[in-house]
């Protein structure tokens, strides 16, 4: 089956598609990685906030989300693939989109250190220092625009 690729600010989300987006980030970063932490860190709602999601059959299967840092910089994160679909180049089709819609303004995300090479084939290079959060290695990336 084919995956539809589907872009909203927060206001334009209803109340389910809300839901299937907390569900999938909530059973991949908190339960499957093992990472309590706040989920909810009200930047969902930003005006500048934008949810990029793709669906198969009417089921959410990968999600990220853009957001207006200053400087006129797009920050990617919560990129996460449901367990189910992996392996099927789902998180490859989200990074276009997400650049795509990005366009031609620089933009960052603090990737996990296992994924380096994945981003980096999207044109992005390590910017910084690694670190740990909730015990994950990450690596700090950025794309400049062309």
């Amino acid at each position: 089956m084919p995956v539809e690729s589907h872009l909203a600010g927060f206001a334009e989300l209803d109340t389910r598609t809300f839901h299937d987006l907390l569900r999938l980030r909530i059973d991949v970063f908190v339960v499957e990685q093992s990472c309590p932490y706040p989920e909810l860190d009200g930047r969902d709602v930003e005006p500048g906030t934008r949810h990029l999601w793709l669906t198969r059959d009417d089921a959410v299967v990968a999600y990220l989300r853009t957001l207006a840092d200053p400087g006129g910089v797009a920050r990617i994160g919560r990129v996460v693939v449901a367990p189910a679909a992996r392996g099927a180049g789902l998180a490859g089709v989200l990074m276009a989109d997400a650049l795509a819609a990005v366009g031609d303004r620089p933009c960052v995300l603090e990737a996990q250190t296992h994924l380096v090479g994945f981003y980096a084939g999207h044109g992005f290079t390590v910017s910084g220092p690694g670190y740990v959060e909730d015990g994950i290695p990450h690596t700090p990336m950025r794309r400049n625009p062309n």
